[in-house]
């Protein structure tokens, strides 16, 4: 089989967030067919879809306004993550909603008459998010709750005289709320002790109860039930591996949810009426962003998987029968192509098993050169989805193996805490004994082992290199941390505390900082490094690129450097994805050969 340029899988397109709109008769959705994330719709019956919204800028957000043909959409300038509002109107009249672009807008949600919104944004203060009501004919904007801390909207009440709110604590930790809005009390229904998250809230019939997806007192997030009066907590179903995607249909009596088995989704629905619960067949990958339609009768989501790239799926809830709705990915030259992982398991230093995705290229050579990529959060999962830039290094002869080392999500709570603060070092070590492993279990050329991540990722690449440099040929660092104390002192004010839940703070781990940060042990460095950043990252500030890069070739070490100044911390533009995708590949083919 001969090998396809990187073109083909560059354009490779992808969709999601799906809406129904005029009872189910058209779906909206967010694809990148013109190289960037716009709005588009698919009326039921024809075969391709219509473009609604023509920015330069991604759209982030598409939601309906209550049961109208109103949508309000989420866009950001060049990837800065300060996302504005906007109502896309039904004549595709767009209306600037917040204004204000110094600022992030999370949206809550519209009132049931259609006429407000509700929002959460850092307009007071940098570091804190509040409340915000805004109506959708005046454009007036009431400030409807402030606290020093991070608040967003889950879900309106049914009469539009409360809202669902959330606290976030800490990135594992958060609390759901009822804020009256005639009288601005806030009651808090989910307190608790120690670490919990609760999440996908959706209101019941009577608006009594809420259905919601948790962790309380448990490893796994399972499907549970909340009275909002006597803050009763019951568990409904429960499961070994975590639920995810938790939504409820019109009728209130069926709901959606996944089970994230190890990476890999199952689709389950649950009837209310008769506590019955089915699955249907999908095949590797992941399901996300479901949504019932007005009728009740389909519920479209979004699947995504390594030989499926992202599109919108839709089951029929008669039939329990899935169907691919649209098309985006559609590339004959590529699907027999795609390759899938096998899910593997390795021990590390401290006899803790890790697992991962492997992914070996058709016809292997004798020994095969491989990129291990890292995922970024920390709190975060390699899952069974489709990445187009692995896939060609296995369309060109690498293999490919994505670990979840400690401290990922998927696996239970005491498993994402394995890396905190001080055992940070402790998952870059599962990355040493990655390399060992597949050395001696798969057929892997030692000598051409690279590692590549991005964010969190990122700073696990830079961490390998500088404290464990003999295992790695090539290291390719995206959007990275060099020195998680720098790190804490520059990203989004609204983020710091969140941050620093998970890797600590100065005052208190200072010098810990200083004896693992990258960035002071660069004369460590061996491997020839990549960097690739956005000059508008507000998560992980470019500065964090340009020390690492600046000590390096101070020491005249190989170091390629790409600046995007159009980007933040997610390439979204075609053009930037492709000078990105070209480097790494010639930069690999340079070091490590394929």
């Amino acid at each position: 089989m001969a090998v396809l340029s990187l073109d083909h899988y560059l354009h490779i397109r992808t969709a999601k967030n799906p809406e129904y709109i005029l009872g189910g008769q058209k779906l909206i959705f967010i694809a990148d067919y013109t190289g960037v994330p716009q709005v588009w719709e698919l009326v039921r019956g024809e075969a391709w879809p219509a473009q609604l919204s023509f920015s330069q800028d991604r759209i982030t957000i598409v939601k309906k306004v209550n049961d109208s043909s109103n949508l309000i959409i989420g866009m950001d300038k060049e990837g800065n993550e300060n996302q504005q509002l906007f109502l896309l109107k039904e004549d595709s009249t767009l209306i600037d909603l917040t204004n204000s672009p110094e600022h992030t807008h999370i949206y809550g949600g519209s009132s049931p008459d259609g006429k407000w919104i509700a929002w959460s944004s850092n307009r007071r203060h940098p570091a804190y998010l509040d409340i915000y009501l805004q109506n959708l004919e005046s454009m007036e904007i009431n400030l409807v709750y402030r606290e020093n801390g991070t608040f967003a909207v889950v879900e309106w009440f049914h009469d539009g005289k409360s809202l669902l709110i959330e606290r976030t604590n800490t990135a594992m930790d958060n609390d759901l709320g009822m804020l009256d809005l005639s009288t601005g009390v806030l009651n808090w229904v989910t307190e608790h002790t120690g670490e919990a998250r609760f999440k996908n809230a959706q209101f019941n019939k009577d608006g009594d109860h809420i259905y919601l997806l948790s962790n309380k007192n448990r490893e796994f997030f399972g499907l549970a039930l909340i009275n909002l009066q006597t803050k009763h907590f019951d568990w409904l179903e429960l499961g070994e591996w975590d639920f995810e995607s938790l939504e409820i249909n019109k009728d209130k009596n069926k709901l959606a949810f996944t089970i994230n088995e190890g990476g890999i989704s199952k689709g389950v629905i649950l009837d209310l009426n008769t506590s019955s619960l089915y699955s249907w067949k999908t095949p590797m990958g992941v399901i996300s962003n479901l949504k019932f339609s007005p009728d009740n009768q389909k519920l479209a989501y979004v699947f995504n998987g390594p030989a499926y790239p992202p599109d919108i799926w839709e089951l029929d809830l008669k039939i329990i029968h899935a169907e691919r709705l649209t098309y985006v990915s559609r590339s004959p030259a590529l699907k027999e192509r795609f390759i899938e992982p096998e899910l593997i398991t390795y021990y590390s230093f401290d006899n803790l098993q890790i697992p991962a995705f492997y992914f070996q290229p058709k016809n292997p050579a004798k020994k095969l050169p491989v990129v291990i990529y890292i995922h970024g959060g920390p709190e975060s999962q390699s899952r069974a989805v489709h990445s187009p830039i692995l896939q060609y290094f296995l369309n060109i002869g690498y293999a490919v193996c994505t670990p979840n080392v400690r401290g990922s999500t998927g696996y239970g709570k005491t498993y994402t805490h394995l890396d905190d603060v001080r055992k940070r070092m402790d998952a870059v070590q599962d990355l040493v004994y990655l390399a060992e492993w597949l050395n001696v279990n798969r057929n892997i050329d030692l000598e051409k082992i690279s590692i590549m991540g991005g964010s969190y990722g990122g700073f696990m690449v830079l961490a390998a290199t500088t404290h464990f440099p003999k295992y790695w040929s090539a290291a390719i660092d995206i959007v990275g941390i060099s020195s998680i104390k720098s790190f804490i002192k520059t990203t989004s004010p609204w983020r710091k505390k969140l941050r620093e839940s998970e890797y600590g703070t100065i005052e208190r781990d200072g010098e810990f900082f200083d004896r693992i940060d990258p960035l002071n042990h660069t004369d460590r460095i061996t491997s020839p490094l990549l960097v690739l950043h956005g000059a508008n990252d507000a998560r992980v500030p470019i500065e964090e690129a340009e020390q690492i890069v600046n000590k390096l070739k101070g020491r005249n070490h190989p170091v390629d450097f790409i600046r995007f100044e159009d980007e933040g911390h997610h390439f979204k533009k075609l053009k930037n994805k492709k000078n990105a995708y070209s480097a790494m590949v010639q930069f690999l083919k340079q070091y490590i050969g394929n």
